[in-house]
């Protein structure tokens, strides 16, 4: 359950974990990115902030688009440069049509698979066919 210190709320790390589901290495390794910035607490835990949660939540909702984790580190700095969040919308919409190429790409390529496939299947089943009504002739 979150802490609440005056008026900042903060997590543990479990705290995190269970809202997210996500592992705490995940959290730990997020942190040695420079993504997300805990304070230690007297007896040496992690104590995260509102911002570390909002940070954590935009990873996770870049991963779930197919983002890298160094776009969400490239989208985070710029919220440090401009508050506004000019920049960081400029750039996250620039990221998400490059992303959106790349899906369409790929998307391309499955077709041509696909297509591929299926013509593979065609051509064995047919050679398969005469094969097998040939061994039934021979016997």
């Amino acid at each position: 359950m979150p802490v609440k210190k005056s008026e900042n709320i903060e997590y543990l790390i479990s705290d995190l974990v269970e809202e997210f589901g996500i592992s705490q290495r995940s959290i730990r390794y997020y942190e040695e990115l420079g993504l997300i910035h805990p304070r230690r607490s007297a007896g040496n835990h992690r104590v995260y902030t509102k911002r570390d949660r909002a940070r954590i939540k935009m990873i996770l909702r870049g991963k779930n688009l197919g983002f890298s984790l160094q776009d969400a580190a490239t989208l985070i700095s710029l919220y440090d440069i401009d508050t506004t969040q000019l920049k960081q919308y400029e750039e996250g919409i620039k990221l998400a049509y490059q992303h959106l190429k790349e899906v369409r790409d790929r998307q391309k390529e499955l077709a041509l698979l696909e297509s591929d496939l299926l013509d593979a299947i065609k051509e064995a089943e047919a050679r398969y066919a005469t094969l097998k009504e040939k061994g039934q002739r021979d016997d």
